[in-house]
């Protein structure tokens, strides 16, 4: 039961994050020096962007999934408790402080203060009439100390603060915020059909998501219409023919996901040249992001086979050159079995570290991020067909015959 309980707030705190960025995307062309504040100055707020960051708008954000009127009744608790944040600030009396909001998904009543608060049907002083009646009818326990409160103003308080006030009301539910974002993003989503588009929208979800988590834990204070524009920008960059988006990010991959591999293919390929320790560890990570990446990539229908191939082949032939210079250059004549394959191991390692720095090859352009070529190299080094597959140690190719057959 205590999970049901919890599941109403949750979904208020969801969606009041949510919503946040609708508003920045939907309103930052018009407010390009402002940012936006997640239970910083109230529920959202938008602030000017300087080293006071004051508030210029306070939003209350709330979430009704059952009732399309609940909350916005005269006596109703949401209308009072919101009353109540927003008396509780010093500026409450002053008529030039920030704009004060309501949003919500519930729709206000006609003939309620809450309905004559809406900018289409104004009437702040039907609104002052309407709350003073209920300030002084209602017997309600939980909202006494805000009707109190609201009774023990100034006259010409209450008058300035219903003439800050805004009541939205009828807005988005829940599961209208993501077309919501595709609107608002109409004109910078990508080319390539509705799979790219949805790998688009996905990554701003998630981006918005870990910023607006730095914000509720203090990490970070706001996030300014100027820099989510410029990071929505740079990821369309990504999604051209010249570049790819990563959406499989390091900390994506798990221990669990690295145990997975033991004994694979690859691995055992870096086991015959000593590669071990961290060094094995990180060349795992690189190889799970790789493949990850390229399935999200063909999903989406951002990468084509035949590209895929080609780049594939680019890798190929570029091992093909260094790992013949590689094996012209051992001298081997001299030395015991033992001393030859040290030197054949550590050659294998020299390869192997010469080819994961190469940029030589990419798979596009301007796609830099050097974890696929080099988890994409590890996945040729574990190829099913032995004609495809690539290697490390001079003698990978019979030393890999004899561990199948067990020889």
């Amino acid at each position: 039961m205590a999970g049901h309980g919890a599941a109403g707030p949750a979904a208020g705190y969801l969606y009041q994050t949510d919503w946040a960025l609708v508003d920045l995307l939907r309103k930052g062309h018009t407010r390009p020096d402002q940012a936006i504040t997640l239970e910083l100055h109230d529920d959202v707020a938008w602030s000017e962007v300087d080293e006071a960051g004051d508030p210029v708008e306070l939003l209350q954000v709330k979430l009704h999934l059952k009732s399309t009127s609940a909350g916005l009744g005269d006596m109703a608790v949401d209308m009072w408790k919101t009353l109540k944040v927003w008396m509780d600030r010093t500026d409450v009396g002053d008529p030039q402080g920030p704009e004060l909001s309501l949003v919500t998904t519930s729709v206000a009543p006609e003939g309620t203060a809450a309905y004559a608060l809406r900018p289409a049907t104004r009437d702040a002083d039907l609104a002052l009439q309407r709350l003073l009646a209920a300030a002084e009818d209602s017997t309600n326990a939980e909202t006494q100390a805000s009707r109190e409160a609201f009774l023990g103003l100034a006259a010409s308080v209450r008058s300035t603060l219903l003439n800050r006030i805004r009541v939205l009301d009828g807005q988005l539910p829940v599961e209208d915020l993501d077309v919501a974002i595709r609107e608002s993003l109409t004109w910078g989503l990508p080319s390539g059909g509705a799979e790219a588009e949805n790998s688009f929208v996905a990554q701003v979800w998630h981006y918005w998501h870990r910023v607006a988590l730095d914000m509720l834990a203090g990490r970070r204070r706001s996030i300014s219409v100027t820099q989510v524009s410029s990071w929505v920008r740079d990821l369309r960059d990504r999604y051209t023919t010249e570049n790819l988006p990563t959406t499989v990010p390091l900390n994506s991959v798990t221990d669990e996901h690295i145990q997975f591999y033991d004994g694979a293919r690859f691995v055992i390929q870096l086991d015959l040249i000593d590669y071990a320790s961290n060094a094995l560890r990180t060349a795992i990570i690189d190889y799970h992001r790789a493949i990850t990446q390229e399935t999200e990539w063909l999903s989406d229908s951002l990468l084509d086979v035949q590209e895929l191939r080609t780049f594939e082949d680019e890798l190929r032939f570029e091992w093909t050159r260094e790992f013949e210079t590689m094996v012209q250059d051992l001298e081997l004549d001299a030395l015991s079995p033992e001393d030859a394959e040290a030197v054949k191991r550590k050659a294998g390692r020299g390869l192997l570290n010469y080819l994961l720095r190469s940029t030589a090859v990419s798979v596009r352009k301007h796609y830099h991020e050097g974890f696929y070529a080099r988890g994409k190299r590890h996945e040729l080094a574990g190829h099913d067909d032995e004609a495809q597959r690539i290697g490390w140690h001079p003698d990978f190719v019979e030393r890999l015959e004899a561990l199948a057959t067990g020889a």
